[in-house]
């Protein structure tokens, strides 16, 4: 995960840069995928903001720069095969995976409120509430992981170096998937 290294409280990132400590130590030449948030987490509330209004995810005001599990997938597949075909082995290498757009919860609830013409409303940063929310869906643990997440969503974001976003378009070959075409997809199939 991109900032596994500066989210070291939350467990599932925490034990995501361990297992790049162990890569890098064990010597291997491997390329490391750092995805952000994905945009795709967002097909789980989709029943809220269409249902109540309401974008729910307290993703803060630093901004996420949300990205498609399918560009992520067609990034790891362009690597696998440039490190397969490489004619000499390819040094250790990482790339952050990031989406063409950072967006705070403000901005992701006047994405869906533009694409279905009203308004969805953010109600803000409460993460005990998200917390209890996900408590009742998932085993506390979890949903104790998912409130610290949020924590640092609120205190880090998850913002993209200076030129991630241009290195990713340019191994693609074309833009980044945006999250209000993903947005789009979702409206229209419900």
């Amino acid at each position: 995960m991109i900032h596994s290294d500066v989210y070291v409280n939350v467990p599932h990132f925490a034990g995501k840069f361990g297992v790049e400590r162990m890569i890098e130590q064990m010597g291997f030449n491997a390329t490391i995928l750092r995805p952000a948030y994905f945009m795709n987490n967002d097909l789980t509330i989709k029943g809220v903001v269409l249902g109540y209004g309401v974008y729910p995810m307290p993703i803060g005001s630093k901004g996420l720069a949300m990205i498609d599990t399918r560009d992520i997938g067609e990034i790891a597949a362009i690597e696998l095969i440039r490190r397969e075909t490489s004619a000499a082995p390819l040094p250790p290498e990482r790339i952050n995976l990031v989406g063409a757009d950072t967006l705070t919860g403000a901005k992701a609830a006047a994405v869906w409120s533009q694409v279905l013409g009203r308004t969805i409303a953010y109600p803000g940063d409460d993460t005990a509430a998200f917390e209890k929310n996900l408590r009742q869906f998932m085993p506390s643990w979890m949903a104790f992981d998912m409130r610290l997440m949020s924590e640092r969503f609120l205190s880090e974001g998850m913002i993209p170096d200076a030129g991630d976003v241009k290195r990713l378009t340019a191994l693609l070959g074309r833009p980044l998937r945006s999250y209000r075409d993903f947005v789009a997809e979702i409206a229209a199939a419900a």
